[in-house]
């Protein structure tokens, strides 16, 4: 699969690629793909500790009776 990165990038590419591919821009972008995935992974998490913040203070909870709650689930699985 191939690529186009603007002429501007190559030189910015090629000093990650040495960096973080060791040289080699499959590599890259391997490592890059991971590093996105985490950041991901801890957007959605801040999305649902939000949702589940807004969720407690509608009913009423406070944040160790939220926990308790959540606890409580999740023993039952």
């Amino acid at each position: 699969m191939g690529f186009a990165i603007a002429d501007d990038d190559v030189a910015r590419l090629d000093r990650l690629t040495k960096k973080f591919g060791h040289g080699n821009r499959s590599a890259f972008l391997r490592e890059a793909m991971r590093q996105m995935e985490v950041i991901d992974r801890a957007e959605r998490l801040a999305q649902l500790q939000a949702y589940g913040n807004e969720r407690a203070a509608a009913a009423g909870l406070r944040a160790d009776e939220a926990l308790a709650v959540v606890r409580r689930v999740l023993k039952r699985r």
